[in-house]
């Protein structure tokens, strides 16, 4: 049995893009020297991948710390923040 391992394979795919995008994507490949805007297409959607990617761990992160304060420990942190909120003004 054979097994054929790609990375960084490319796969092309139809996107639509309104025309004012395209064409400043188009502008900013040129700036860059590069032909066509694959490149800043491919490097857009890894960025918005790793932002989510990060949202969703902020999230889980943020609920996973519900309940993690007793009430006297939760009343203390918020006379806290109210000083701290106080002293910026």
């Amino acid at each position: 049995m054979h097994v054929h391992a790609w990375h960084n394979r490319l796969v092309r795919t139809t996107i639509d893009l309104p025309d004012e995008l395209r064409g400043k994507l188009l502008e900013l490949a040129a700036r860059r020297g590069e032909k066509g805007f694959s490149s800043l297409v491919a490097e857009a959607v890894a960025r918005y991948l790793g932002d989510e990617a990060l949202k969703t761990a902020r999230l889980r992160d943020a609920k996973g710390a519900l309940g993690s304060l007793d009430d006297l420990a939760a009343d203390a942190l918020e006379a806290s923040v109210r000083e701290l909120r106080a002293q910026w003004r």
